[in-house]
């Protein structure tokens, strides 16, 4: 899960990986994905989506959305979150719309795609500025966009209260926050909200909630000279004692081992 970053950051997160089940969650970064080996099933808002080898989603910023793996076999895709601010060129299309499939079969994606792909798993986030990366971004969206139909954005989603709960984490996760107040903002009870965070994400509200926090950190650990106790508090936690224990749960290291390991 990787929630909102730190406005105006060009950041670009890249890796090939094994494809697992990813709760619901949204973010300001654009999300492309590309499945390399098995199948992959991705939602975006109500709606759930099959990928297969060679298949690429793009994930438009601040849409819900999740990943299933029903398929018993490797499963692996490459994953990036782009920053808007790397396809300026697209800042309309990016803030107001989105695709209404965001899946394109693998015998339509154009070679340029797996090229520009590819080519930013070779250049680590760090080096080589973000100049490569902006245009390497373009390049897709410049090969994908023609091929998606494009609904109005506030069109996608739902009132649910699933919805609503992945909504309200991302906007207030770095401010103090309980269940009690969280379902009183949304007029619920807890038992209620308690049971989506069971039922639907398979975790309870204290776990997802550090969850949101630690990914932030984590964004600010690489893409940040902040000290680790500033950091601290943008994320939301209380303390840096009680941050430096959950990220040790999380990550087995410290922030300050996190942030000096490669990439």
């Amino acid at each position: 899960m990787k929630p909102i970053y730190e406005e105006n950051e060009e950041t670009l997160e890249i890796a090939e990986q094994i494809s697992c089940h990813i709760p619901p969650h949204l973010h300001k970064s654009m999300e492309l994905v590309s499945v390399t080996e098995g199948t992959l099933e991705i939602g975006v808002g109500t709606e759930l989506y099959h990928m297969e080898k060679g298949d690429f989603a793009l994930v438009f910023p601040e849409l819900i959305h999740h990943y299933q793996v029903f398929n018993s076999e490797s499963c692996k895709a490459i994953y990036a979150l782009a920053s808007p601010l790397l396809a300026p060129s697209y800042t309309k299309e990016l803030q107001q719309f989105c695709p209404v499939n965001p899946v394109i079969l693998a015998q339509e994606v154009h070679p340029d795609v797996n090229y520009a792909l590819r080519s930013m798993l070779v250049y680590p986030a760090a080096s080589q500025g973000h100049i490569l990366h902006q245009a390497f971004i373009q390049i897709i969206l410049a090969r994908t966009l023609p091929l998606f139909e494009m609904i109005d954005k506030s069109s996608v989603g739902s009132n649910d209260i699933i919805y609503q709960t992945v909504s309200y984490i991302a906007a207030h996760y770095t401010e103090e926050l309980t269940l009690s107040k969280m379902a009183h903002d949304l007029g619920i009870s807890q038992s209620s909200l308690s049971r989506v965070f069971s039922g639907t994400f398979h975790t309870n509200f204290n776990r997802y909630l550090n969850e949101a926090r630690l990914d932030y950190a984590c964004s600010l650990l690489l893409h940040s000279d902040h000290t680790i106790l500033d950091i601290c508090i943008r994320a939301g936690f209380d303390s840096q004692r009680t941050f430096n224990r959950v990220f040790q749960e999380q990550y087995h290291m410290s922030p300050r081992e996190y942030r000096k390991q490669p990439h």
